[in-house]
Formats: structure tokens, C-alpha cells, sequence
């Protein structure tokens, strides 16, 4: 049963929108804003919708957040949460959550990570994520705003290491979808598996994120379901670098490799399993070689 109802404005409406309109259609009064709305559909006013929101999400990519956090920021109310879902970097390699924290102040900002395939949840499946904030009322807020509905939330005050978590996992789930047009079978599978989250935890506390934060639902539980759902777009692109099949490379995990190359804010060639999906995305041609090269010696 729900507890209370919450004025929702949904940004975005791609596959996460969308999914989100249908956990919470049922129960909360809802806003959807499109920067381009489909013929027909009148445009949302932000500036008369945000200060009735209690409740602000973002389902937008990375990129976007800096533009539309400057929209909202000016009508903006002190009590409303802004939460983002994007798993992504800007074209500076900043965090959704530092460019959301930046437009509207820490105190406004929560993150939820996990594993969130949205046509599981249009289905009517289980989804599973944390909400990270600071601030225990927040957490409090999301999870009566979800409850009820098909998606558990478990509260993390690491919003950093969720962050990093939910972006890196998509970068290492491209080396499963590699090894599976390789069919090198689930032997090999399990050895990636441990191998990234061995990596992963190392980069997340390298950049200020808890050890012990990529071995719950934003890193490992969101790994799985990246790295083997047959719709999986991270999956189907390391299958596309084995093809060499430059053309149909994009999303958000060829985004962040790109970004982080020049952000410096770790030593790739210090993680030799993100260093080699990295040199495979950018010589996809010798992907099949350095695989098994990496296989042979394995990690170091």
C-alpha cells in the first residue's frame, strides 16, 4: 500500500521513462517532460511543474543533465529530490549526480543503480537498485514513492562508489559479449566476472567510492544482468568489436572509455581487463588477439 501521494515529474521518456511511468502511474500524479514531445502531445511547462514536484527524475542520458538541471534549478523548491538513474559520464567525465549537485545543491540529489532492465520492469518483473543519498529522510521519500510497486530499493549512503559502480560495469560487460561470439564458454565467463569486479572495487576506491560497494546491486548485481541479458546493448557491442563492426559501435560505454582516456582520473593500464577492452573498442580488429593473449597470460 502506498502511503503517500507523490507529484512525480518524469524527464525523459525512452525505454527508463517509460519504465518508470509504469511502476508509479498507478499511484502517483505524474508530469512527463520531452524536450521534443510527439505531435500532438503538449509540451510541460518546468517552469509551472517543478515547483510542484515533490519529486524529480531524471531518465535522461549524462549528457543532458547539465542542460536540463539548468532549466529546473530556477523554479526549483527546497524540498523536492532530484534523482538520476543515467549511467553515463558528460563530455568533461563528471558524475550525473556532481552535475545535478553543482545546478541545484547537494541537499536536492539521490542516485539509484542497479539492476533496472526497463522492459523486465514494462513486464511487470522484480527490479532491484540502491538509492543513494546522503540524507536517511531522502531515502525515505524514494522508498515510499516505489512502494508497492516491482522495484526493491536498498538504501547507501556511498553515492560516489554507486555512481562509478553503475557506470564501469557497463565497460567490463563489453569483454562478456567478446568472449561470447568467441564461444570460449562459461569457464572463461567466470573468470571475467572475477576479474572486473577485482578491478572495479580497486578503481572505486581509487575514486573515493567503498571497496565493498561494486560487490552489491550497482556493480555486481547490475554486471550480471548487463553482461549476460540477451538484449543487453554493452553485451551485442562486444560482439560488434569482435565482428569488427566499427559502425555500429555507441552507447554509454563507448562514451566513457572515450572521456576517460583524456580525463585522467585513473591509470587505465593499471586494470589490464579495462585496458584491453579499451585498446579493443579502439582496434577492434585485433580484438580476437589480444583476448586470448589476456586469456593466456591471465589477469596481473
Amino acid at each position: 500500500m502506498q502511503d503517500k501521494k507523490f507529484r512525480v515529474l518524469i524527464l525523459g521518456h525512452g525505454e527508463m521513462g517509460q519504465a518508470m511511468e509504469f511502476l508509479l502511474a498507478a499511484h502517483q500524479t505524474l508530469h512527463i517532460w520531452q524536450r521534443r514531445p510527439p505531435a500532438g502531445v503538449a509540451p510541460v511547462n518546468l517552469e509551472a511543474v517543478v515547483p510542484e514536484s515533490d519529486i524529480i527524475l531524471f531518465c535522461l542520458p549524462a549528457t543532458a543533465h547539465a542542460a536540463v538541471a539548468a532549466l529546473i534549478a530556477p523554479p526549483l523548491r527546497g524540498a523536492t529530490l532530484c534523482v538520476t538513474i543515467a549511467k553515463g559520464l558528460d563530455e568533461h567525465a563528471r558524475l550525473p549526480v556532481t552535475v545535478l549537485a553543482e545546478a541545484v545543491g547537494d541537499a536536492h540529489v539521490a542516485v539509484l543503480y542497479g539492476p533496472m532492465i526497463s522492459e523486465e520492469i514494462r513486464a511487470g518483473k522484480p527490479a532491484f537498485a540502491e538509492c543513494g543519498t546522503a540524507q536517511p529522510a531522502a531515502y525515505e521519500r524514494i522508498a515510499a514513492l516505489f512502494r508497492g510497486t516491482a522495484l526493491r530499493l536498498e538504501p547507501s549512503r556511498d553515492i560516489t562508489g554507486l555512481s562509478w559502480s553503475a557506470i564501469l560495469k557497463n565497460v567490463y560487460a563489453i569483454a562478456f559479449g567478446m568472449a561470447d561470439e568467441l564461444h570460449l564458454g562459461d569457464n572463461t565467463r567466470g573468470f571475467l566476472a572475477a576479474t572486473a569486479l577485482h578491478e572495479l572495487s580497486a578503481i572505486v576506491q581509487q575514486l573515493g567510492g567503498a571497496t565493498a560497494t561494486p560487490y552489491r546491486l550497482a556493480g555486481l548485481g547490475d554486471l550480471i544482468t548487463t553482461a549476460t541479458s540477451s538484449g543487453s546493448h554493452h553485451h551485442e557491442l562486444g560482439r560488434l568489436i569482435v565482428r569488427n563492426a566499427r559502425d555500429a559501435f555507441g552507447g554509454e560505454g563507448v562514451h566513457t572509455l572515450t572521456v576517460l582516456r583524456s580525463a585522467n582520473h585513473f591509470t587505465a593500464a593499471s586494470f589490464p581487463l579495462f585496458n584491453l577492452i579499451d585498446a579493443c573498442l579502439r582496434e577492434p580488429g585485433k580484438a580476437r588477439a589480444r583476448l586470448a593473449e589476456f586469456l593466456r597470460l591471465g589477469a596481473t
